[in-house]
């Protein structure tokens, strides 16, 4: 895919665990031809982690894009007006800057980028990065997916395997009570792994590396 003159912004918020694999997918995007434009949430710009320092992480960011970035609500308003941007991405998103941004709040560098980008009627491409996707953040993520410009990067549940349900005795697991599924197994006398069944399926999510196909509306 070539990405030759394309005006990319890719808004960057707190999900700290997942910032090697942006790293790399800002450098493979550079090395598609896109000029990008890294947009850092107050949390980027100042959380350090047993990761690395929040410095460490933008200095790289800002090396491999050329660009010094986007780091203020001033900075990121007159993307509305000035229209620079083909599109933008924010990636990683984090449970708490979807369900700001599905509530119309930016008090953020990145969701004020988004909010002045999206009335250009521009695409908005959000890689969410949660573990929460089918509790809390569910609700703000089906909104998200209704609105007009957005597209998701497909995700799916990180590890099924690990995220198996471990029944209990008492027809419990993991704390949660999933009812007549609890007591079968509890019936059955077995307190080992259970697959579960779909519908009880709760995990964290992650970034499906080869996310930036989504710039289809950018080819």
């Amino acid at each position: 895919m070539d990405l030759s003159n394309r005006n990319i912004g890719y808004g960057i918020t707190g999900s700290f665990c997942t910032f090697a694999k942006t790293r790399k997918e800002i450098q493979r995007l550079t090395e598609m031809g896109a000029h990008v434009i890294p947009i850092f949430s107050y949390q980027t710009q100042n959380c350090d982690t047993r990761f690395g320092t929040a410095k460490e992480f933008m200095e790289e960011v800002c090396d491999i894009t050329g660009n010094p970035g986007i780091r203020t609500l001033q900075e990121a308003e007159p993307i509305g007006p000035k229209g620079y941007l083909d599109v933008m991405v924010i990636a990683p998103c984090t449970g708490n800057s979807a369900a700001k941004l599905a509530n119309a709040i930016t008090d953020t560098p990145v969701l004020m980028a988004a909010k002045a980008h999206m009335r250009n009627g521009k695409p908005l491409v959000i890689a969410i990065s949660t573990n929460d996707a089918l509790g809390a953040s569910f609700k703000n993520i089906g909104m998200l997916m209704n609105t007009k410009h957005i597209y998701f990067v497909p995700f799916a549940q990180d590890n099924y395997e690990k995220s198996q349900i471990r029944w209990c005795k008492n027809g419990t697991f993991a704390g949660d009570d999933f009812g007549s599924f609890g007591r079968k197994a509890a019936a059955a006398g077995g307190t080992g792994i259970k697959k579960p069944p779909d519908r009880s399926v709760w995990g964290g999510f992650y970034i499906i590396r080869e996310w930036y196909y989504a710039f289809f509306c950018a080819s």
